[in-house]
């Protein structure tokens, strides 16, 4: 039997393991929130009961600095399985909303793996049209190894992402808030307008489109 590890666990994975579900994938977004970028999904499979030194360190990618987590992607690259990601853009976020934009990005992420899974651990929701059995698992990031370790992919993809897109769209400093909605972003977005990267479905960026902010 699998030992059972600090928070994040490996229960769950284990769990299925022992049911004989095997392999299992973790999948995870970054970049929902935001008002400009893609949204980001990032999934793993790994030998979740292998007892990896590294895996003490996994956390919510939320929870972690940007160095903690370059050093963990690297790792996770390194000995998992299988690492996919999925990306879906501005545009496509505002034309079929939020939630279906990240599920897109999700189905990508896990068809990108080159090890198929059997049993999937979704971070808050489900997958209608995924073809294997899954499970959405509230806060699952800061739950589940395999949904913290796709948090960690899905995190820093979607940050080298920004930070190219900084090079690209300069004036809006993508590369420090990422697409979020902090105070310095909405100051230059009314002082700039939108570019192309923004999410003009969002109330933020419609606001400036029509003169409010």
């Amino acid at each position: 039997m699998c030992a059972r590890r600090h928070f994040p666990t490996n229960a769950r994975e284990t769990s299925l393991k022992e049911q004989g579900v095997w392999p299992v994938a973790g999948v995870d977004e970054a970049g929902r929130g935001a008002l400009a970028g893609p949204v980001v999904a990032g999934a793993v499979v790994a030998d979740w009961c292998l007892e990896l030194p590294w895996y003490n360190e996994v956390r919510d990618s939320k929870q972690l600095t940007a160095s903690q987590r370059e050093r963990l992607f690297a790792l996770i690259s390194r000995d998992a399985l299988a690492v996919g990601v999925g990306i879906t853009g501005s545009g496509d976020i505002d034309s079929a909303g939020i939630v279906a934009a990240t599920r897109k990005a999700m189905y990508a992420a896990l068809d990108s793996l080159a090890v198929r899974p059997e049993f999937v651990l979704v971070d808050w929701m489900v997958l209608p049209q995924l073809r294997v059995r899954q499970e959405g698992i509230v806060k699952g990031d800061s739950r589940c190894l395999s949904i913290a370790c796709a948090s960690i992919v899905a995190k820093v993809t979607r940050d080298r992402i920004m930070a190219e897109l900084d090079r690209q769209h300069p004036g809006y400093d993508f590369a420090r808030h990422k697409g979020y909605g902090t105070a310095d972003h909405l100051s230059f977005l009314a002082g700039r307008g939108a570019c192309p990267e923004h999410r003009r479905s969002f109330k933020p960026v419609r606001m400036v489109e029509g003169g409010l902010l």
